[in-house]
């Protein structure tokens, strides 16, 4: 596809510092580069480009990359690799692709053209078959592929599209024509990437996105959400975005895309089929869901209809669809048309479907299950690329395939037997070279080949939309071969650039209709927000317990009498944040410095570290439901090793105070952050009981009452109340039955009690739940409790009642296996 001359955009003036990088990079540019082809036709937009960097970074390229970098874990953007069980940070290059809006204009036609081709291929596989009882397509090409799902035959799908959003891998040859890679249709990665790209780098840019006129990314997830809505049968559905957990590669991704539009982010536990009716589990009971944006293969969906073996999927959720009550995004069975043995029909299928030729062509591909490619494939081996035809591993081929140039005599004989076993697995197609863009390596503009991938949506009339720009891939290194771009080790913002500046968004054409509806709360994420309450609470008793251990007293430099010294020892190893090591005659030794720093620095089941991980591990998975400064503060790393030991008590004292005062300030009082501060209630409660058995018992010390504040810290309201020192009843009525302190338990009970009550029941008989019950009982207790006569007895009798507590709201409120949320009498909404 070729671009005419281009004409300049009315864009304000900049200094032109830049014009030396420009010169130097297009002296370095080969023949196709972008910016030397923009240039070349008249077009402005670079010299703006490199004119605002230059400005922004004083001309040194490594602080824009850096400023980049920043906003990168600002965002929080990453992915993992497969395989690997830490997050790695999204590498975005400093520098965008920038195509004018003229041409964009031609790629976008040719992406939504090849969008309804697709839609219009798989209409016929899954229905009439047309094709392939007319002679135009083989059954083979469509049978050989493992994502060519024979349960979906005939189905209908709701709304009547099999695809919602597509993608679609591009490359720019040095000729300017663009031509198509890939097709994505299954679940298509890279939209989350190309918004979080965009915000990445109009934050490090600050108002020179707004100087090149380009074209904002918004209106296009806006028109997928309505499309997603109006195939919908319900006026205000419930739509839910299906992730295969916290370990997919782009996992970030999908919890940014939730939080982003609006939905739900469920996992297959999450949801279940009642009736032909798909449900998500929620802390009220079996809610409708309306449609399902999968982010997995649709293998793994429905272990009934597909892959008995996932452990992933939803029982059922064919049913559902068959049964016409829920939208699948993408249907299941579109990722037969991804196939590269297909690609060898599309350009002649084009004007059958279409009745118009492919506005973006393919590369030109052989598929060998036919006897006359499969001889042109043969003859021309050291001109093309192998792969596997239906995506699968086959003989004699790596994972991504091969340059036939590159094979050794061995190889390309024994690829040659195995293509003659089994011609139908191998394609070859042409090795496209690609064009350059510019990129920054060791403070250096150099041109770099890349690779764009693009995506189109439908909207709420059914049309297709395409996103204005995408993201771009850039190789690693200069090679400019297509096939080498599938590591590439940046991505970088892809901007449409306009002739005039975009349009702000559209005011609204009506009034919407108030809601004060906090939305839908999974059973699963009520769990884990519990939970994380939970560690949240142990890590702070755990950072008490250091303190105090430290010497961090009231009374500035006295010494703990050897007793006190012992019980907090007993806390640090009976918590599990510390353990005791033995020495040469089997004794356990017991220093507590040396204690200290394990809870602090160690591996022990509750130390610091280990907590912090937990909580990790809980936050990854309700992502979608927490706040960028609450991530970063989960996300930031553990500091360990050298460095001083009150800093670090300090930084982590730091770190707790932030979220507790952001879950108080920031959290909506809704189900949410009910079942958050709950976990932290419990605990608390928990932890207090504990302290005051250990600390508060009849032959407890001044030391021992002392430290005892000090870990409620409640030193202050002490002496503020009571000059006469310290005494064990008073001390006891502060930390465990004053309703006014918020570490004491009275303070805990009050609290449970009121988050129990205020959370949804099942009955609707008007006899309390369990959890409600137990609450109640807890206050009971509380309420009667005499500081003169608190036994250890009682207190351990009230820890088990807290337990208990945290063991019954699990069973009413979070997934246990596959029972069912729902109470008897209660209509599924």
């Amino acid at each position: 596809m070729s671009t005419a001359p281009l004409a300049a955009p009315l864009q304000p003036p900049l200094p032109a510092w830049g014009r030396g990088w420009l010169d130097a990079y297009l002296a370095r540019a080969a023949a196709g580069d972008v910016v030397a082809d923009d240039v070349a036709r008249g077009a402005t937009w670079w010299h703006h480009l490199f004119d605002g960097v230059a400005a922004l970074t004083g001309g040194r390229l490594a602080r824009l990359q850096a400023r980049v970098a920043r906003q990168v874990d600002e965002i929080g953007i990453a992915f993992r690799l497969p395989d690997d069980p830490a997050e790695r940070a999204w590498p975005v290059s400093a520098i965008p692709l920038l195509i004018g809006e003229r041409e964009w204009a031609g790629i976008a036609a040719g992406v939504a053209q090849r969008a309804e081709l697709m839609e219009r291929l798989l209409a016929d596989l899954y229905g009439p078959a047309r094709l392939i009882a007319d002679g135009h397509l083989p059954a083979a090409a469509v049978t050989g592929s493992r994502h060519f799902h024979r349960a979906v035959i005939g189905v209908e799908p709701v709304g009547g599209y099999r695809l919602h959003i597509v993608g679609v891998d591009l490359a720019r040859g040095p000729d300017g024509e663009w031509r198509v890679l890939a097709d994505h249709l299954r679940a298509p990665v890279g939209t989350g990437y190309a918004l979080e790209n965009r915000l990445a780098a109009a934050r490090a840019t600050g108002p020179l996105h707004a100087r090149l006129n380009l074209q904002r990314h918004a209106p296009f997830f806006t028109a997928f959400r309505d499309g997603l809505a109006a195939a919908c049968r319900r006026e205000v559905p419930r739509i839910a975005l299906l992730t295969p957990g916290r370990y997919n590669p782009s996992y970030p991704e999908q919890a940014h895309l939730a939080r982003y539009l609006g939905f739900l982010l469920v996992e297959g536990a999450d949801l279940a089929v009642r009736d032909n009716r798909l449900y998500v589990r929620t802390v009220e009971g079996l809610k409708r869901v309306d449609a399902l944006w999968r982010r997995m293969d649709a293998r793994f969906l429905d272990p009934l209809a597909f892959d008995a073996r996932s452990a992933i999927g939803v029982p059922g959720l064919l049913d559902a669809i068959t049964g016409g009550d829920a939208v699948l995004a993408n249907m299941a069975g579109a990722g037969v048309a991804e196939a590269p043995a297909l690609a060898a029909f599309l350009p002649a299928l084009a004007p059958r479907l279409l009745g118009e030729p492919l506005r973006l062509p393919n590369l030109a591909t052989w598929w060998c299950g036919q006897p006359g490619p499969a001889a042109a494939m043969r003859a021309r081996l050291d001109e093309l690329m192998v792969s596997s035809a239906f995506g699968t591993p086959v003989a004699e081929l790596p994972d991504r395939g091969v340059l036939g140039a590159d094979l050794v005599p061995a190889a390309r004989d024994a690829l040659l037997a195995a293509m003659a076993r089994r011609p139908q697995d191998y394609v070859g197609h042409e090795v496209v070279r690609l064009s350059t863009m510019p990129a920054v390596a060791d403070g250096v503009m150099v041109p770099r080949p890349f690779t764009l991938r693009a995506f189109a949506a439908r909207d709420a009339t059914g049309a297709w939309v395409v996103l204005p720009g995408g993201f771009a891939r850039i190789g690693g290194d200069p090679d400019l071969r297509a096939p080498v771009m599938g590591d590439g080790s940046f991505s970088a913002d892809v901007g449409v650039v306009g002739d005039r500046p975009a349009p702000a968004p559209a005011r609204l054409a009506g009034v919407a209709a108030v809601r004060r509806n906090p939305g839908t709360l999974p059973a699963r994420a009520a769990d884990n927000l519990f939970w994380l309450g939970r560690y949240l609470e142990r890590g702070e008793a755990t950072l008490r317990l250091v303190r105090a251990t430290l010497g961090s007293t009231v009374e500035a430099g006295a010494t703990l009498d050897p007793v006190t010294l012992d019980r907090l020892a007993t806390l640090l190893l009976e918590t599990g944040a510390a353990a005791a090591e033995e020495d040469e005659e089997g004794g356990a030794i017991r220093d507590l410095g040396e204690l200290a720093a394990a809870a602090l620095d160690g591996d022990a089941p509750a130390s610091l570290p280990a907590l912090a991980a937990t909580i990790h591990g809980i936050a990854e998975v309700i992502r979608d439901r927490l706040s960028a400064d609450a991530w970063r503060l989960v996300d930031r790393p553990v500091a360990r090793g050298p460095g001083g030991t009150l800093a670090r008590t300090a930084a982590w004292g730091e770190r707790f105070a932030a979220f507790a005062g952001l879950a108080a300030e920031n959290m909506g009082r809704t189900a949410a952050w009910r079942f958050h501060d709950l976990g932290r209630r419990i605990e608390r409660g928990i932890t207090t009981c504990t302290l005051a058995r250990t600390f508060a018992g009849d032959t407890a010390s001044g030391d021992d009452l002392s430290v005892l504040l000090d870990l409620m810290d409640s030193q202050i309201s002490y002496r503020a109340r009571y000059m006469a020192g310290f005494a064990l009843v008073p001390v006891r009525d502060l930390v465990l039955l004053d309703p006014f302190n918020p570490r004491s338990l009275a303070f805990q009970a009050e609290r449970i009690a009121e988050h129990l009550g205020a959370l949804p029941s099942l009955r609707d008989d008007g006899v309390d739940e369990e959890p409600v019950r137990l609450a109640a009982e807890l206050r009971l207790m509380v309420t009667t409790l005499r500081p003169e006569v608190c036994s250890p007895t009682a207190l351990i009798g009230l820890e088990r009642l807290l337990e208990g507590l945290s063991d019954t709201v699990a069973a009413r409120f979070f997934l246990q296996d596959n029972r069912t949320l729902r109470g008897g009498p209660m209509v599924l909404a």
